[in-house]
């Protein structure tokens, strides 16, 4: 499956970042259970980052659930706009696998 990625920027750097982002998905992909990933992702990732992804995936959740943003926000503790940019990827058609 072929994944496309579109970045800012232009030219060798942007090739160069699409080239890293799919080592790293690849990488990810290589994880054959929940211990590995976990070791992984707390390896690689800050204690922030590791309690913001969860709450990313429930919010995207929560709106298929139709549950409002503002709800979300509030019961999740994390901004408006963040809660927001998860509705627009959905209206984009994203997240059908969760």
């Amino acid at each position: 499956m072929k994944l496309k990625i579109s970045l800012s920027g232009k030219g060798s750097r942007d090739m160069e970042n699409n080239k890293q982002l799919n080592e790293f998905i690849d990488t990810l992909l290589r994880m054959d259970n929940r211990e590995k990933m976990r070791d992984f992702l707390e390896g690689i990732l800050t204690p922030k980052e590791m309690l913001e992804l969860p709450h990313r995936l429930e919010i995207i959740k929560m709106l298929k659930r139709g549950v409002s943003q503002h709800d979300i926000a509030g019961k999740l503790g994390v901004g408006v706009a963040t809660v927001g940019r998860g509705s627009k990827e959905l209206q984009k058609g994203r997240f059908q696998n969760v």
